[in-house]
């Protein structure tokens, strides 16, 4: 600062107490626009991820306008031949594959439409998976360089329905069957992909996860096989706003409390789910998905 003393302009320091009273508006101005500004970045992760979303319909579209209406299956399984029960709907890449016919990675079917693995991955949760760009450009050979294994699956933060088929009720026969061409079908959704939200995923259990940020939750970090996602636990439902977009390219919000759980089928022969306690859990989808 300068004063004046005897005409001439002389410069002093900031006394203790200045300095006291910028450093309270600076703390003052942050504490204000702090919430603006994770207003902004969430709002911004949100636009992406209905971005992502959208291009995902689009390629599956496309790979079904290539191939006859078909879209491609699901990688969501473990197992061959007559031996193999379903996983879950994040799988990106799989165990193995069913059959000499299948590929065991979604990127085998789909990286001449998505030519970014983080595509397919909610901005939500932040952070993406370690290697989640090698595992997309590397298809059916992936295979994590931290690990032992010959082929390790890979699991992400997004929900795939295409071709896909889960328990909606463990004491009766009601399913849900994702669809498998373009045209639609009788008794099939039209949902093709969704945020994840569900409970009691191997990584968190007995308590809900989302990719999408809840009250209460906490960021998990990736592991060899998992990406990372927010979970925490609860006594009910944590309200979260959710998107999924469906086959007609439309891409829509959805509250948490307005979706219906779905589990694992762990037998294909009967449509048996895992047992509560074991598998992944449940993977909650919006009811519109259901109708």
């Amino acid at each position: 600062m300068y004063i004046l003393a005897g005409g001439e302009r002389q410069r002093r320091g900031f006394t203790l107490i200045e300095l006291l009273v910028v450093i309270s508006i600076i703390a003052l101005l942050t504490g204000i626009l702090a919430p603006a500004v994770n207003k902004v970045r969430w709002q911004a992760r949100r636009v992406l991820g209905i971005s992502n979303q959208r291009s995902i319909v689009h390629a599956v579209n496309l790979f079904a306008a290539d191939n006859d209406g078909r879209f491609p299956e699901s990688v969501a399984t473990i197992g061959a031949g007559e031996y193999w029960n379903w996983q879950e709907p994040t799988k990106l890449v799989g165990y193995n594959t069913r059959s000499p016919r299948l590929n065991r990675s979604m990127s085998a079917y789909l990286r001449a439409y998505i030519d970014k693995g983080e595509v397919v991955y909610c901005p939500g949760a932040l952070k993406k998976f370690k290697y989640l760009e090698e595992a997309w450009a590397a298809g059916d050979a992936w295979d994590n360089p931290d690990t032992p294994l010959p082929t390790d699956p890979l699991s992400g933060t997004y929900c795939f329905y295409w071709n896909y088929i889960g328990s909606l009720d463990k004491y009766t026969a009601r399913f849900f069957v994702g669809p498998r061409t373009d045209a639609g079908g009788r008794g099939r959704s039209r949902l093709l992909v969704s945020d994840y939200f569900g409970y009691d995923y191997y990584e968190s259990p007995q308590a809900y996860g989302s990719c999408e940020k809840f009250k209460g939750a906490r960021l998990l970090k990736d592991t060899m096989h998992f990406s990372g996602y927010w979970a925490g636990t609860a006594s009910a439902k944590p309200e979260i706003k959710l998107n999924a977009g469906y086959v007609d390219g439309h891409v829509e919000s959805y509250s948490s409390s307005d979706t219906a759980a779905m589990r694992v089928i762990l037998w294909p022969e009967t449509g048996d789910p895992y047992p509560d306690g074991t598998g992944p859990g449940q993977f909650f989808l919006p009811k519109n998905a259901l109708h």
